[in-house]
């Protein structure tokens, strides 16, 4: 009866281990295959063993540079700017006042539209033509004519951050809104006694009382930044001269080209890259030692 009790749990985690182990660890473990091979559907005569080709003509690809590059920017402009300022919200929304609730709610609607619809949007109010932006720009006689914003290299890349940046804003106000509201306020009343000015109070109670929600939610965003593909793909897709480029973005390009083998290989460079950032956050999760 007693090791019957022991394996039910494992029995009732068997679907859930199948499920990941087929859509996860399965293509997980065929990338890495493919990315040895010559894998291009065009030439499926020409599959097979290549080694190491496919990484060392990616090591030689002024594109792939590039690409790594811009993702490295991505991360830094848009995470940077995503928690700024979704900091920035969370103070304001942990305040009190009128219509508080509803402006919570709304708050959350860029986190909560799909990526492809805030790119089309975005799309839409860049545009050269009759995009908001220009409309507005010139309204104010801040350009004397139309800027073709998402098709200039100049422009077009700072766009996109612009586009993630008021995407992921409700994430981190979310998150360190919940920190907030889990400080004790006997902190702030002990920090009025002794005099403490409010960026006293920001630095040496809020700040190190957020300091594993921060830790946590930067990490988790870093990783699902630098793996976004929608909003770049459906608002500049790369270009102009594959100037907003990041290099999950060139992998799915070079996928959809039928190029598995060599795209592959950069995903599971961009992997590699991302586990140092994974590593620390699993460490987080689960205490691991």
């Amino acid at each position: 009866m007693e090791k019957t009790k022991s394996i039910w749990p494992y029995l009732l985690l068997l679907p859930a281990l199948l499920i990941v182990l087929a859509v996860v660890f399965i293509p997980v473990l065929n990338a890495i295959l493919m990315s040895f091979q010559s894998y291009d559907l065009r030439r499926p005569n020409e599959i097979g063993f290549i080694g190491l080709k496919n990484y060392i003509n990616m090591v030689q690809d002024a594109l792939f540079w590039q690409a790594l590059l811009r993702t490295f920017e991505w991360i830094i402009f848009g995470v940077g700017f995503q928690f700024i300022l979704g900091f920035s919200l969370a103070l304001l929304l942990n305040k009190s006042f009128r219509g508080r609730g509803i402006f919570r709610s709304v708050s959350l609607i860029p986190w909560v539209t799909p990526g492809v619809l805030i790119a089309l949007m975005w799309r839409w109010i860049y545009d050269g033509n009759y995009g908001v932006l220009n409309d507005i720009m010139l309204r104010l006689h801040l350009v004397s004519d139309k800027v073709p914003i998402l098709a200039q290299t100049s422009t077009a890349f700072p766009s996109a951050v612009v586009t993630i940046v008021w995407q992921g804003i409700p994430f981190f106000a979310l998150m360190l809104l919940a920190g907030l509201q889990g400080i004790p306020s006997e902190l702030y009343e002990a920090g009025d006694i002794d005099g403490a000015n409010a960026w006293q109070k920001m630095f040496k109670i809020t700040i190190p009382s957020l300091k594993n929600t921060i830790f946590i939610t930067t990490l988790l965003r870093i990783i699902w930044v630098a793996n976004s593909v929608d909003v770049i793909a459906n608002l500049t897709e790369g270009g102009p001269a594959y100037s907003s480029q990041t290099l999950s973005v060139y992998v799915f390009y070079k996928g959809n080209s039928m190029n598995l083998g060599y795209s592959s290989a950069m995903a599971i460079t961009l992997a590699l890259l991302l586990s140092l950032v994974s590593v620390p956050y699993l460490k987080s999760m689960f205490k691991v030692d």
